[in-house]
This record gives structure tokens, C-alpha cells and sequence, in this order.
């Protein structure tokens, strides 16, 4: 046990004010601790540790303390109401003297240089704001994806090298991944929407599209990751297909969101509900979604539609 805490402080003492930004990861979770926990410890993989890593809980029954406090870097534990949206801006917040947020789902995982990869792409390219990464699998558009297989595909990908490619310019970061440059959430005030509530569906969108107007939203080809989309913890079917449909025309209202992608995004997702309700995907709750749809339109014929009204839903 000894040996292993002295390599951990020796692994602590390597981050050294060398680095180019403080950069720190965030990650805002709820009743995920098992995943979490499976996840997080492989952090340590990262060829650039995180000068910290920030962990934002509605409950300190989310967190492994003991897991987390065995990573080679700093880790600091908020809580927090519970919300996506809440979450992310209790981090930012928290965390006055980070230049670089990465925001990760606790179901992310990022191939070993990928904050390395990150912090290069900022130090040369000042006026970006957003960068997300390329995710390799995506285990939300299907019955989700093991820690294990993650890591397989990773090591596979790694394998195929190519050639350098610069960033590229996107309508939006991926909540699951998406570093975001501090000074720009500083000078334009920028915050997550706390009107998108829970899960705060689009909330990635709406939060690229404002800090669009003061500096670039990239991808990059270079940071590669899996999302695990572990279905432990997610909202419910009803929730979720209320948010469908409520959102877009929220954000569309915002003019964070233009009509277009707003009525392609409500017309993809209906269809596909209204499709697969009679044989759904055993990891979907394709009844519930349609019904949470009909109830938004219900409501919007009434005048009352809001997404925070997902939280007087089942």
C-alpha cells in the first residue's frame, strides 16, 4: 500500500507548471456511482494529466471517494442541485482559476493523448472556444458499450495512424466530451441553460451556439474517445420524449437553434417513436418517448409548453 500511495505522489508531483493552461476536467453525474468509478481511474492514462479533476454530485452517495482519491492528480468532489445544466455551471463556477474546462460524461473515455491533444489545439488556435472530439462509438445509439470493449477500440483506432488534421469548424460541441476555453465563459458570461432541467437535452447545442458568437466551435479529428452510453441513471422514457419535443422549440425560441435543425430534430425523433413503438429497442423506452412527444404538442397547443415541465412528469 505504501508503494502504491508513494507512486501516486510521485505521479502528482509530474504536474508541474510547465503546462501551457491549468486545465482541469469536469464531469457532472447522478446515480452513476458504479460507472463512475469504473471509469474515472482511467484518467490516469492521459500522457497530459488534468491539473485537476472536478466531479459535480447531487448527492456525495455518487461519488467513490475512495476510488477517485487513488488518481494520480487532484480531485475535488462539489455537490450540487441536481441537473445537467446545474452541474456544469456549479463546476464552472467552482473553479475560477482553470483556463481549459474538458467537460466529459461520466461514461466517456478518452485515448491517452487526448488532453494533450487538447491543449494544443487551444495554445494554437487562440480564437477557439469549443472543441469537441471524435467519438469513435457511440454506445447511446445502441445497448451501450462495456468498459472493456471501450478500451479495445481505442487501442484498435490507435493503431491506424494517419496523417496530421487540423481542426474543422462544427455547428456544435458533443456534451460528452467538450473542452471549453475559460476566458471566453468569463468575458461573455456564459452558462448552461438551467431551464433545460435533468438530463438538460441540448444543452450542448444552445451552449455552442452562444459561445459561437465570440469565438470559433471546432472538432477535431485528433481527440478520439468512446462514449459508453451506459443506460444506468438516464431519464425516463416519458421525460425524455416530452424534452423532444420541448427543447428544440425552446432553443428555436432562443435562436440558439434555427427553425431548420429545430423541425428536423422533432421530425427524426417522432417518426422513429412512432415506427419502432411496436417493436422497440430493448434499451428504449420507445411508449414512453411517443406519449412525453404527444404530451409536449398537447401542451404547446395550450400555450404551456416549457421544458421544465418534464419535472412534474413520471
Amino acid at each position: 500500500m505504501t508503494n502504491a500511495l508513494d507512486q501516486i505522489g510521485e505521479r502528482r508531483a509530474a504536474i508541474t507548471t510547465t503546462h501551457q493552461f491549468r486545465l482541469i476536467v469536469g464531469i457532472p453525474s447522478a446515480g452513476r456511482r458504479d460507472i463512475l468509478a469504473a471509469v474515472a481511474p482511467h484518467i490516469a492514462r492521459q500522457t497530459r494529466l488534468p491539473d485537476e479533476i472536478v466531479v459535480c454530485v447531487p448527492s456525495t452517495e455518487d461519488a467513490d471517494r475512495e476510488t477517485l482519491s487513488r488518481l494520480p492528480c487532484p480531485v475535488r468532489v462539489l455537490v450540487s442541485a441536481k441537473g445537467s445544466c446545474r452541474q456544469r455551471n456549479h463546476i464552472l463556477e467552482s473553479s475560477p482559476d482553470a483556463e481549459i474546462v474538458v467537460f466529459l460524461d461520466d461514461d466517456f473515455l478518452m485515448s491517452p493523448p487526448y488532453l494533450q491533444h487538447t491543449e494544443a489545439i487551444f495554445a494554437a488556435n487562440p480564437d477557439v472556444d469549443i472543441c469537441t472530439g471524435n467519438v469513435i462509438a457511440d454506445g447511446i445509439t445502441g445497448p451501450g458499450i462495456s468498459v472493456t470493449e471501450g478500451w479495445q477500440m481505442l487501442r484498435s483506432h490507435a493503431r491506424a495512424k494517419g496523417q496530421y488534421l487540423p481542426v474543422s469548424p462544427t455547428y456544435t460541441g458533443y456534451g460528452c466530451n467538450m473542452a471549453v476555453r475559460m476566458s471566453a465563459v468569463r468575458i461573455g458570461g456564459l452558462r448552461f441553460d438551467e431551464n433545460l432541467p435533468l438530463y438538460g437535452w441540448l444543452e450542448d447545442v444552445d451552449f455552442s451556439r452562444i459561445a459561437a458568437r465570440h469565438g470559433r466551435v471546432v472538432s477535431s479529428p485528433h481527440l478520439v474517445g468512446v462514449h459508453l452510453g451506459t443506460k444506468v441513471g438516464r431519464t425516463s422514457g416519458v421525460r425524455f420524449g416530452y424534452s423532444q419535443i420541448a427543447n428544440p422549440i425552446y432553443l428555436m425560441r432562443k435562436e440558439t437553434m434555427t427553425p431548420r435543425h429545430a423541425l428536423v430534430q422533432m421530425g427524426r425523433n417522432l417518426v422513429a417513436n412512432i415506427v419502432k413503438t411496436w417493436k422497440p429497442e430493448p434499451w428504449i423506452d420507445r411508449r414512453g418517448r411517443l406519449r412525453g412527444n404527444f404530451l409536449a404538442f398537447s401542451d404547446l397547443i395550450a400555450g404551456r409548453l416549457a421544458p421544465q415541465n418534464i419535472e412534474g412528469l413520471d
